[in-house]
């Protein structure tokens, strides 16, 4: 340790590293009392401390030691000058040094103390390969930064001259560190770090981070200057292809002026109303304020454009005559009299009161049963221009409004723009899968539908982007859907529901065999001479192949045997295909459905339910088994909170009536029930299968089989009473299509027996019923 005592400088905000140099001036008398006492010593020696100086903290002179950093600099002042407004000083900064003792004497601080060197070091190789890896970064730094010193590379190269990586890793870090900006902390543990290679690999970090914030700077630097370039040059070339013109006598570009007046003089042709007419002129007048290519002009030739392209008197002459109606539908559509019957009726009354602005019609069905051939009907026989939006996945309540027009990129609404697509102001517009309308943050597009959809307020509807009102009411708006559940109440409430059925067999043949197969053979390039399908071989993929409430999958499966059939005709291994039956699987492959004779067979603890779905009927078989145990109720299947209830509510029937139905009173203490339902990954809810639970548990129970020729649904209350339940003629097409032909169904369903397709019901047999009670002797095998 070194006695001497030497002046103290106390700097703040920076740190300062050996072999630098430090020009500095001084404004506080503390600080030029050092430097003037460092001048009358012999060696001119100072030494530097660094307060630990917080920005958000008071200023304070004359810090206590605990806010000084105990590492330090020796230097030695080299050249001295007064002036007027303080001193200015040139230091050199020799080597590190920390401070013992700090005496607080007037005029200056003076202290004590002790050298600082670095370790050796050993490892030359680790040396050797930390310094190429910090030139390398020093050089991309270098290239990088904005504001480096212009002899940062010419020092370094100086340095790495003639020196070997084990005396360079120390001076290279020093000269690095003082150079690249990072904190004056970082900088502080590599001024404190006495270890050479551990100092260049913490530079390495800091100077990484720094070259990443770094490149992503210089590449918004350089996208921006090349925008700004871009735009200059699009500028002096359209002032100069304007010049160009004018002087080959062609007029050069539309000056807004001009442009303006041709907007002013569309507008008053048009006849508008007066309130839109007025905001239309107001922005032609704006358009003339602009200058030429300018971002507004562009944005009111473009809104102008738009407002001015919708078919504002534009009206196509509807055709109301039922007749002709029924005769177009029967054309395009086999079957659905009953749809049929209600469209026609649709067209009658808006011919007897053509002032009635009528119904939102809304089409609700399974996939592929025609609601949108429906619609596209409805538009042929009423003599109406068609255009179709589809809402699925719909998020944004701007997709429905528009964007307002400050926006860049801004548009009309969906609406709007199928309005303007149909180019007529009383098209037919059909909003297809409005039940899969989302919500988020950005808005409900369901809520944005309802102004559209209401024939009191559609007259005036205002898109967000238009800002002036546009008439809806002569629009004949149509909806399609796959779940009425899915579809928002105060949606519902404006529109009348027309529900599609699912295709009986019979009716899938007829389709195939008028629509289908001829559409396929013309897709194909396929003559009706050289491909035949028999009907046994249409029905057999209808029952083998499909299982579907529409016809997508049959087409496609129709497809698939045109594709081999073309195959064989392009080759000439054959002229003629004839599909039979018994050669269909050459055709279409191994069958997808094929029956599996034990599901009819009786069987203990299984029972058949019918479920509804979004795209129709479907058989949902029920299991349970009865184990040794303690009174446990398990439920597997993925049920839904509903369907886990209406599990618990029929255990609890069983045991309030287990003596009647003769089985163990006490089986809730002594075994465990499992009640599963397969097809695990398939999410199920819903209260209609309570009575297919009941049978199934009472069979594991009793240890007695089920019919397996039978299936069944209801909802069960605890006193086992059975509910009616909806759906059912989805559910009656789902068990002809598996080959049941029994049916137990809720006494309270009778009624809807009348909307089951006569052919479907002539095939099935019914048991309707009030209670378990009822039908307990006739499931049982």
């Amino acid at each position: 340790m070194n006695i001497e005592t030497i002046p103290m400088l106390l700097l703040r905000g920076v740190t300062i590293f050996p072999a630098t140099t430090l020009n500095i001036e001084i404004d506080d008398e503390g600080s030029a009392a050092a430097l003037r006492s460092a001048m009358r010593g012999s060696r001119r020696q100072i030494f530097l401390a660094f307060h630990k100086f917080d920005e958000n903290e008071p200023f304070v002179v004359t810090p206590p030691n605990n806010q000084i950093y105990p590492v330090g600099l020796l230097g030695r002042v080299t050249q001295f000058l007064n002036s007027s407004d303080g001193v200015r000083a040139v230091i050199e900064c020799e080597q590190r040094a920390r401070w013992t003792k700090i005496m607080r004497r007037k005029p200056c601080f003076t202290v004590q103390y002790e050298m600082m060197f670095d370790n050796p070091v050993s490892d030359a190789a680790a040396a050797a390969e930390l310094v190429t890896h910090t030139k390398a970064l020093a050089g991309r730094y270098a290239m990088l930064g904005q504001g480096t010193a212009p002899d940062f590379r010419p020092h370094i190269e100086e340095l790495l001259a003639g020196h070997t990586p084990l005396e360079l890793a120390g001076s290279l870090a020093d000269l690095l560190a003082h150079n690249v900006f990072i904190p004056n902390e970082r900088k502080y543990e590599l001024l404190s770090q006495l270890d050479p290679l551990e100092r260049l690999k913490k530079l390495n970090d800091y100077m990484f981070e720094a070259i990443a914030f770094l490149e992503v700077d210089f590449e918004v630097r350089q996208a921006t200057n090349i925008r700004l370039a871009e735009g200059q040059r699009e500028g002096i070339l359209r002032e100069q292809l304007r010049v160009i013109k004018q002087s080959l006598g062609e007029g050069g570009e539309t000056d807004p002026e001009s442009e303006a007046e041709t907007y002013r003089e569309q507008i008053l042709a048009l006849a508008f109303p007066d309130d839109v007419e007025k905001k239309l002129l107001k922005d032609a007048a704006n358009l003339r304020k602009q200058h030429n290519g300018s971002p507004d002009a562009a944005s009111l030739t473009q809104y102008l454009d738009t407002c001015l392209n919708l078919p504002w008197t534009i009206i196509t002459k509807e055709r109301l005559d039922p007749g002709v109606t029924r005769k177009i539908l029967d054309e395009d559509h086999y079957g659905l009299d009953k749809v049929k019957r209600r469209i026609v009726e649709f067209v009658a009354v808006r011919k007897l009161a053509p002032g009635n602005k009528g119904s939102i019609l809304c089409l609700i069905g399974p996939p592929g049963t025609g609601k949108t051939s429906i619609a596209t009907g409805i538009a042929k026989a009423l003599n109406r221009n068609m255009a179709r939006i589809s809402l699925g996945g719909v998020h944004d309540e701007a997709d429905i409004r528009g964007h307002r027009k400050t926006y860049i990129g801004a548009m009309p609404g969906r609406i709007i723009e199928a309005v303007q697509r149909a180019g007529t102001r009383n098209p037919l517009l059909l909003l297809d899968e409005v039940d899969k309308i989302g919500h988020d943050y950005r808005g409900d597009p369901a809520a944005a539908l309802l102004e559209a959809l209401d024939p009191e307020q559609n007259a005036t509807f205002r898109d967000h982007y238009l800002e002036i009102p546009f008439d809806l009411s002569d629009t004949l708006f149509v909806t399609t859907a796959n779940d009425k559940s899915a579809i928002p109440p105060a949606l519902l409430d404006r529109m009348e529901v027309i529900d599609i059925p699912s295709y009986t067999d019979e009716e899938k043949l007829q389709i195939a065999k008028s629509h289908l197969l001829a559409k396929q053979r013309k897709k194909h390039g396929l003559k009706a001479a050289q491909i035949k399908v028999t009907d046994d071989a249409i029905r057999l993929l209808i029952t083998d192949y499909t299982r579907e409430s529409g016809v997508r999958v049959l087409e496609r499966e129709l497809a698939g045997v045109c594709r081999r059939a073309a195959v064989a005709i392009a080759e000439g291994t054959s002229k003629r295909v004839t599909v039979k039956a018994d050669n269909l699987a050459d055709f279409a492959g191994t069958p997808k459905y094929k029956r599996d004779p034990e599901d009819k067979q009786a069987s203990v603890g299984v029972a058949h339910g019918l479920a509804w779905t979004s795209i129709g009927g479907e058989v949902l078989d029920v299991e349970v088994n009865v184990l040794e145990g303690n009174g446990k109720l398990e439920l597997t299947g993925n049920l839904g909170q509903v369907m886990q209830e209406s599990a618990k509510a029929a255990v609890s029937y069983i045991r309030s009536r287990a003596k009647e139905i003769g089985v163990d009173p006490k089986f809730y203490k002594t075994k465990d029930i499992h009640i599963h339902f397969p097809e695990g990954a398939t999410p199920k809810d819903g209260p209609s299968a309570g009575i297919t639970v009941t049978l199934a548990t009472i069979s594991a129970l009793k240890n007695t089989p089920l019919r397996g020729d039978i299936a069944m649904t209801g909802e069960v209350t605890l006193r086992g009473r059975v509910l009616p339940i909806g759906g059912l003629r989805e559910k009656t097409m789902a068990a002809l299509r598996a080959d049941i032909h029994t049916l137990i169904i809720p006494e309270a369903n009778k009624p809807d027996l009348d909307e089951i397709d006569p052919l479907v019901r002539a095939q099935l047999e019914f048991y309707p019923t009030n209670s378990v009670d009822g039908v307990l002797d006739f499931a049982m095998a």
